[in-house]
């Protein structure tokens, strides 16, 4: 397939490109600037709302993970902004383009984030789940409501609601290492919290399977089918490190931290089941956590 990729220089994006060029398709980066060293490059700056259309006339498929990083400060009213408007005016520019298009590509994969169904507790969670409440939960209701304009123009949408994204190069389980290692690490709040996660390798795997799953639209969670809790994620990963896991972060030291972004990204509780992923035959190479683990961070059994 001929395929344009968003956010491709970031953690997901940057491993997917790698494993569709591999698989044979070819891919087409929508980027802010061109480099000389990437071949296939189109334009686009949803900032000012343009975008080359002529780049995306004829293809198969688009995967839009572009958006501004939630974990790079503290959430200020700018910072907030800076993640709706990176999210929401990207999604809508993009949606209404390939709704334009002679073209269109017959499928759109859109970002969006188990953080749909808020602080649940240990309420089991799937698509069929009804939106949660804070600040994550209405970007992502937003996000999704951004591709409408595709939707309507017989592209077939599917709602990517990634969870925690395991790599031991970026991201959570990277910020994680260092301290872990030094076997400092320990549960966060009340550890009784759960964590929906889900190995790189099955990312974009999965991704690759809701472009070439004709029957997959709408919601699907990119999460493995066996969630924990805080307590069990850190104690497993001190386990792989061969490391003690026995000093807590209280909860009130995370709320001053971190403020609101220590409550919805560490203290919030979803339980999330890849119920549209399993039921469509999706065969998760790493659904067990330790094994996860021990295949990101070298350590294989």
């Amino acid at each position: 397939m001929n395929i344009v990729v968003t956010g491709s220089s970031g953690l997901i994006g940057s491993a997917l490109v790698k494993f569709l060029t591999s698989a044979g398709h070819e891919v087409t980066r929508l980027v802010r600037s061109k480099t000389k060293q990437l071949p296939r490059e189109t334009l686009w700056n949803p900032a000012i709302g343009a975008i080359d259309l002529a780049g995306l006339e004829g293809m198969d498929a688009v995967v839009h993970l572009a958006g501004e990083n939630i974990t790079a400060g503290r959430w200020t009213k700018r910072r907030k902004a800076k993640i709706h408007d990176s999210r929401i005016q990207s999604t809508r520019l993009l949606s209404e383009s390939l709704a334009s298009l002679t073209q269109p590509p017959t499928v759109l994969a859109s970002a969006s984030a188990v953080g749909y169904y808020g602080d649940r507790g240990e309420e089991l969670l799937d698509e069929a789940s009804e939106v949660g409440s804070g600040f994550l939960a209405a970007i992502c209701r937003e996000w999704e409501e951004a591709t409408q304009p595709a939707a309507q123009a017989g592209i077939r949408v599917v709602h990517l609601r990634f969870g925690m994204v395991l790599s031991g190069s970026k991201g959570a389980l990277a910020k994680m290492l260092t301290t872990f290692r030094l076997g400092l690490g320990g549960r966060m709040g009340s550890g009784r919290q759960y964590v929906s996660w889900i190995a790189l390798n099955d990312v974009v795997g999965a991704i690759h399977h809701c472009l070439t799953c004709e029957s997959l639209h709408g919601s699907v969670n990119l999460v493995s089918p066996n969630p924990v809790t805080n307590r069990e994620f850190t104690t497993c990963l001190a386990k792989v490190l061969k490391r003690p896991a026995l000093i807590p972060i209280p909860t009130v030291v995370l709320r001053l931290v971190l403020g609101e972004m220590g409550n919805e990204l560490l203290l919030a509780s979803a339980r999330v089941q890849p119920t549209r992923l399993l039921a469509t035959d999706y065969e998760f190479r790493y659904p067990e956590l330790e094994d996860a683990l021990k295949h990101e961070l070298g350590r294989p059994k």
